[in-house]
């Protein structure tokens, strides 16, 4: 399931690919349900006290939805989200210690799993879905529909203009709009689009960095020349005020996200311990 349809996305069970990153617990859960591999399921009646989760704002509506299914079901605590980012919601997790689930649109790294261990954590990893990411134009924009990963780094670095991502394109000043660099989105756009180096998106002009997803649609929906990109349930909400590009020739769909044929598509995840 992709992260968008949120109430799918909790039943997906592939594990995540092993990473040097990843806390060696994160691959194993000894309080598994014998022979079907899950979890045992909590009963929120017997829970008590408050539950705090901050983190990814793509992972956000899963963790919203799941909140309210908890509470529907007989929790009584409160229950807080926080959308303030990947690397944000790990410093809660990690090193201030003060939230029980972290939300993670990249896989936790090395140094924050020894920050965790450090106040006495082991985080366990779950992966809740796949997210395709959206690079996204305003609806008046009628000539990029197709960009190439070679195009899409220009637009968020040297290009000043349209035409210097393509020749075909008006000489128009680029908007750019992005996730701050406290979020995972962030960083998995530098991972596959700059190769890990995030110089040349943080030099760039005339960009608008931002950890609230909300500000970046309205940025993209409000200037004709505007590039924009976020978590793919995003743009499903505003679908009819921004246009979703391809890449690759590749459109970014369901299917072509979960079995990686669309170049933008990453895994989703919950932490807790």
């Amino acid at each position: 399931e992709v992260a968008p349809t949120t109430e799918g996305a909790a039943e997906e069970e592939p594990a995540a690919e092993a990473e040097a990153t990843m806390a060696p617990e994160a691959t194993e859960e000894p309080a598994m349900t014998e022979g079907d591999g899950t979890l045992p399921m909590a009963d929120p009646l017997a829970v008590t006290g408050d539950i705090v989760t901050a983190g990814s704002s793509t992972v956000f509506p899963l963790t919203e939805r799941m909140a309210e299914r908890y509470q529907s079901e007989g929790f009584a605590g409160q229950i807080t989200i926080d959308s303030i980012g990947t690397g944000a919601g790990f410093e809660r997790f990690c090193e201030a210690g003060e939230t029980d689930v972290s939300n993670a649109s990249r896989a936790i790294r090395e140094e924050e799993v020894a920050l965790c261990e450090a106040i006495g954590r082991t985080p366990l990893e779950f992966r809740v879905g796949t997210d395709a990411l959206a690079v996204v134009v305003n609806p008046a924009n009628d000539f990029a529909t197709d960009l190439t990963l070679e195009q899409l780094a220009l637009a968020f670095s040297t290009a000043e203009t349209w035409a210097d991502v393509d020749p075909s394109f008006p000489d128009e000043p680029i908007a750019r709009y992005s996730p701050g660099t406290d979020s995972g989105t962030f960083d998995y756009f530098v991972e596959a689009v700059f190769d890990e180096d995030d110089a040349p998106i943080l030099s760039s002009t005339n960009t608008q960095f931002s950890e609230d997803d909300n500000v970046l649609v309205q940025g993209v929906e409000g200037d004709t020349y505007a590039i924009g990109y976020f978590g793919y349930a995003y743009y499903i909400e505003e679908s009819d005020r921004l246009n979703i590009l391809n890449i690759e020739g590749v459109e970014p769909t369901a299917e072509t996200a979960e079995n990686g044929e669309y170049p933008l598509s990453r895994p989703l995840f919950i932490y807790s311990d």
